[in-house]
């Protein structure tokens, strides 16, 4: 079983910048698959970002070039700087670890960004 949590949520204006921290219980590196979704008011969960263990990354094309994920293994804790935010980026924004190997799949609490003036 592995936990995450997730924090660095809150209101930013248009423009500005944000940087999201999923915190794992287990050794990051172990998890083959760790992403960023998110899901705005009366909108499906939608895939944002992943990193996997070899460090191979992809993004949605909706924040391409504007968000970087990124892991740090010695703190067992996966990144997603958002740059350039607008209105469209406000969203719950939750972290996802899959071992697709072993069909588990772990999500953590969500995290609130909002992009206002």
């Amino acid at each position: 079983q592995v936990q995450l949590v997730e924090s660095g949520g809150g209101l930013v204006q248009p423009g500005g910048s944000l940087r999201l921290s999923c915190a794992a219980s287990d050794r990051i590196f172990r998890i083959p698959i760790v992403g960023w979704y998110r899901q705005a008011p009366g909108k499906q969960r939608e895939w944002v970002a992943s990193i996997t263990n070899g460090g191979r990354i992809n993004y949605a094309d909706s924040v391409k070039g504007r968000f970087t994920i990124s892991r740090d293994n010695a703190k067992n804790t996966v990144y997603l700087q958002m740059n350039s935010l607008n209105a469209e980026d406000t969203a719950v924004y939750y972290c996802n670890a899959r071992e697709p190997s072993l069909g588990s799949n772990y999500w953590g609490q969500g995290t609130q960004v909002t992009v206002s003036s």
